[in-house]
């Protein structure tokens, strides 16, 4: 089915082929005509599936079909958990929007800028607003936008909005909107929390979900490297070298390992840069620019900061240490093989991680080949992955159970054990 056959603008159409799009993905061939028909959308889509244009192009559509008010109240609001994927919708407006006459206006905000620049461009009127939770609820107190004209609210990348926990945030933006309203969330997985943020959210919403759930991309190739925690980096400096990459996106856990990652690389000549939630907007800008232009050859970046990032024809990414949940080993490969090109995902799994990579085996059920690098050999080798758990028989209970140095039944309990902050 072409894009002709969705029932787009001409101008809409215009800059699709500008694009170079010919062809719409399985989400966009599903969702855009759920849009353009006002029904409420519930689509799981995993990253680099066409979901932006799926929601960018009905929403501009339907828009430009309509009579312009003097004061442009925002119709359309789109909510995103990071600046870069605020960023990167934004750029996809512009982008499909650029023929419409007259243009419909839009606008990205976000945290970590100043705040006053975006309330002077709001007192000329946004069609579409593009925001992250926290800031557009700054603006709201700050009486520079108003919300009770909004016609469709977008939903994207919910998942990952609960994770970092905006689910409040959300709820008091909801709350000032009108009832009467078209709903749209997009996720890349559909969990309990996604399933009770629905409820009273969405009415009879059309529901899409473009590939299994928990699948991680067929055509991206998978290895788990074994290896020491302390020669992860030794590892990593090999492997580019060894086979020349020229760009591979690196995820570490914390901001701090990023950090250290990076410093550990640019020192042995290895151009790299972190981004993360604690760099500026301009320096996270600055970092993706140079990575996409061949600048820079490693992107190192925790799970949130990469979320937003698109990034065309990636070849390379690499796990220094696998997600502390194992849905994110699928949204970090997820980087790597898309529009049908091949990508490669590498692991690079220490002893206490082996846990880890049997949990992600278990999600994306699959076995991930283990494979050890001359002179990087760990001290330990990963099990392979049980076919089937065995259930262990359940401990009966003591009649007289014993009693710990202190005097009570199984020891005292530590109340305040610390926990890990997460980046």
């Amino acid at each position: 089915m072409p894009f002709t056959a969705l029932g787009l603008a001409d101008p809409l159409l215009r800059a699709i082929a500008d694009s170079g799009y010919a062809t719409p993905s399985p989400i966009q061939s599903q969702a855009i005509p759920a849009v353009l028909g006002g029904h409420d959308v519930l689509a799981t889509a995993q990253t680099g599936t066409g979901k932006t244009a799926g929601f960018t192009l009905p929403i501009l559509h339907r828009l430009s079909q309509q009579t312009y008010s003097k004061n442009r109240p925002v119709r359309a609001l789109i909510l995103t958990p990071t600046r870069e994927l605020a960023a990167q919708i934004g750029e996809s407006v512009n982008k499909y929007g650029s023929h419409l006459h007259p243009r419909l206006k839009s606008l990205v905000v976000f945290g970590g800028v100043k705040i006053n620049p975006q309330m002077m461009k709001l007192r000329g009127g946004v069609d579409i607003l593009v925001a992250t939770p926290g800031r557009l609820l700054d603006l709201v107190e700050q009486n520079a936008v108003k919300l009770n004209q909004v016609e469709t609210l977008i939903l994207d990348e919910a998942d990952r909005m609960l994770d970092m926990g905006f689910i409040r945030d959300i709820r008091k933006v909801v709350a000032l909107l009108p009832k009467k309203r078209q709903n749209l969330l997009f996720s890349a997985t559909f969990s309990e929390d996604i399933r009770k943020l629905t409820t009273g959210l969405l009415v009879n919403p059309v529901k899409i979900e473009v590939a299994p759930r928990n699948t991680a991309a067929e055509l991206v190739e998978q290895r788990a490297y074994l290896v020491n925690k302390t020669d992860k980096t030794a590892l990593l400096s090999h492997l580019i070298q060894e086979h020349d990459w020229k760009q591979v996106l690196v995820f570490t856990s914390t901001k701090h390992g990023a950090n250290r990652l990076t410093e550990k690389l640019n020192k042995i000549d290895i151009k790299a840069a972190a981004i993360h939630g604690n760099k500026s907007q301009g320096a996270r800008t600055t970092a993706l620019a140079g990575f996409k232009a061949g600048d820079i050859r490693v992107l190192v970046a925790t799970d949130v900061a990469a979320r937003g990032i698109d990034i065309n024809l990636l070849p390379h990414v690499v796990n220094f240490e696998l997600p502390r949940a194992a849905e994110d080993y699928v949204h970090r490969i997820g980087r790597t093989g898309r529009a049908g090109e091949e990508g490669q995902a590498i692991s690079l799994v220490s002893h206490d991680e082996y846990n880890g990579l049997r949990q992600v085996e278990k999600l994306i059920g699959k076995e991930i080949k283990r494979e050890q690098i001359a002179g990087f050999e760990p001290a330990a080798i990963a099990p392979p992955m049980p076919a089937k758990p065995a259930r262990s028989p359940r401990p009966r209970r003591s009649s007289n159970p014993a009693r710990k140095p202190n005097g009570n039944p199984g020891g005292s309990r530590n109340r305040n054990r610390s926990r890990a902050k997460i980046a």
